[in-house]
């Protein structure tokens, strides 16, 4: 861990772009009536961030419109604003709609539960904005220097306090929004109010945070939001069927650069209890604290977690407490068992049915004779209830009546959505960030590539009678950590095209980053060195002992000192 000082350093390039963009509009408006090319201007696709939205080109076709000296195939990347991941029947008819007028013709459902449209090209974009606004929903502050989509646990038959958790979720969404016009003045054609381009943003102020801010909220003993990655986390305190309050976790982030070990994944600490009417406040003040204290002038140094291990955990409690006027409470005991998802059908106390359904990756779409996203339409349309979307890449068509039940099966299977509703071993708990080709940042395949990697590996763990046996494995296609491989059992980062970093020994539940096993490993590589650790751990393991701590326990790998 480095501990620096900025004062002395020049402000980062996006520190000013921010400053002189009015209010995030910079040339984004004018950028898009340029047909000439299929990209906008450097700046405004800094900006456009803020609004949801990221530049790409698939590197697929890359090579082939090289050679024609033709650009790059530029489309664009637009994430939903959709706090604790629920929309109605309708908005999700709606978004496949837009997948198929407007994108790619898919949906991803992302770690930070939400949807994710690829594909959409540059005139395009302004009509997928449109569309959104028209079914309820809104892309801002999706990405970008702001506080983005706010994730719960929210299985409406594990939780008496479900409710109240997703209206949390809402309310820490609605209240960090940015206030500018320039969203709704360039997506959905709002004409210019009084101060348009200076408005008062009394939250972030003119250059809004120094980076991307992340709440999670969970209930235990499920952390499906792997609350201790978040810059904020919420782990929520439920005495009874009554919710007690939360207690606050700051600093968390899994984001790092390979080689630069002034870079690197952080879990969050608890500092301390709070009550429910609390809670908006000490959120809002972390995030204050953040804004005023974070670093500017180096966008790698710039999340929570490096504000906090620079100044001392000591220094920010004291801090947070002087902006309050009291201090938290000490943090109460809570406990973590699993994040998995309840998969399959649910059915919750006032007798309605809750189906949640494995998506790998996350990709909604229609490929071969399996069309999840046409059946998903069709549900939509009579379904009486909602979708909810889960941080492990999951759906679940939530609030079914028994007599609808075996409508929704039919329609299921009527399309070939016929998978098991409880995938067993490691692909239950399997995630992949999208990575190549389309994302920018990826140095490896992720989603395309975690098919085959399952099947290799649940080959080698039926040999040993291992395949029921829950593993966490995560495939990220960089080390930024969308995927959160840093906290899986099993985690392989990408490193270069076709080579991984294998991580070894996280916790099952999420509460234990794993360490560095071997690096630069193709996936066939990493298959085969993990088949001794799996045969030791058939043969010595104890029982329920979760394989991250057998590699532990066993010696395979040696944990960093946690002081």
């Amino acid at each position: 861990m480095t501990k620096s000082s900025s004062a002395d350093r020049p402000l980062t390039e996006e520190e000013t772009l921010k400053a002189h963009s009015r209010r995030l509009r910079g040339t984004i408006a004018e950028g898009l009536s340029d047909l000439v090319t299929g990209a906008l201007d450097p700046a405004d696709a800094k900006l456009l961030k803020f609004h949801g939205a990221y530049g790409q080109d698939d590197r697929d076709v890359r090579i082939e419109r090289h050679e024609q000296r033709l650009e790059p195939a530029h489309s664009f990347m637009v994430r939903v604003r959709m706090p604790g991941g629920v929309c109605t029947p309708a908005q999700w008819h709606g978004l496949t709609v837009l997948a198929r007028e407007q994108a790619a013709g898919a949906l991803r459902i992302t770690t930070r539960q939400t949807v994710q449209f690829h594909g959409v090209l540059k005139p395009r974009l302004k009509p997928l904005m449109a569309g959104l606004g028209a079914l309820g929903l809104d892309s801002i502050a999706a990405c970008g220097d702001v506080n983005r989509n706010v994730i719960c646990h929210n299985h409406p038959a594990t939780s008496a306090v479900h409710r109240e958790i997703y209206d949390l979720a809402s309310a820490l969404s609605t209240a960090f929004l940015p206030r500018t016009g320039a969203y709704r003045e360039i997506w959905w054609d709002e004409p210019p109010g009084e101060g348009a381009g200076a408005e008062d943003e009394p939250l972030y102020g003119p250059t809004y945070l120094p980076r991307k801010f992340k709440i999670g909220i969970a209930v235990p003993p499920t952390n499906d939001v792997d609350v201790l990655a978040q810059d904020l986390g919420l782990i929520a305190i439920v005495e009874g069927e009554r919710l007690a309050g939360f207690n606050v976790a700051v600093g968390g982030g899994m984001g790092a650069t390979h080689g630069d070990r002034a870079t690197y994944p952080r879990l969050a600490d608890v500092i301390g209890f709070c009550e429910p009417g609390q809670v908006l406040a000490v959120a809002e003040q972390v995030l204050r604290i953040q804004r005023d204290a974070g670093d500017r002038t180096n966008r790698r140094h710039a999340r929570l977690k490096y504000t906090i291990d620079d100044r001392g955990l000591a220094w920010f409690k004291t801090e947070l407490a002087g902006r309050l006027g009291y201090t938290l409470s000490p943090a109460r005991d809570y406990r973590f068992t699993t994040r998995g998802d309840c998969l399959g059908w649910v059915e919750d106390a006032q007798g309605y049915w809750h189906l949640t359904l494995r998506v790998q990756a996350g990709r909604v779409c229609d490929q071969g004779a399996s069309r999840l996203l046409t059946a998903l339409a069709c549900i939509a349309q009579i379904h009486e209830g909602d979708f909810r979307l889960t941080p492990n890449q999951n759906l679940t068509i939530a609030g079914v009546s028994r007599a609808q039940r075996a409508v929704i099966e039919e329609r299921l299977a009527d399309h070939g959505v016929t998978g098991p509703a409880d995938p067993k071993g490691v692909r239950r708990h399997a995630i992949a960030c999208v990575a190549l080709p389309t994302c920018g940042l990826a140095m490896a395949e992720a989603e395309r590539a975690l098919p085959g990697l399952l099947e290799r590996l649940e080959a080698v763990l039926g040999s040993l009678r291992l395949d029921h046996e829950a593993i966490s494995v995560r495939l990220s296609g960089c080390p930024n950590g969308c995927a959160r491989p840093r906290l899986a059992e099993i985690g392989l980062v990408g490193k270069s095209l076709g080579r991984y970093q294998l991580y070894l020994g996280g916790g099952f539940a999420g509460e234990r980053l794993n360490t560095p096993y071997r690096g630069n490993l193709s996936l066939d590589e990493a298959v085969a060195v993990l088949t001794p650790l799996f045969a030791d751990y058939a043969a010595h393991r104890y029982p329920a002992e979760c394989f991250g701590d057998f590699v532990i326990r066993a010696g395979h790998i040696t944990m960093p000192d946690a002081s």
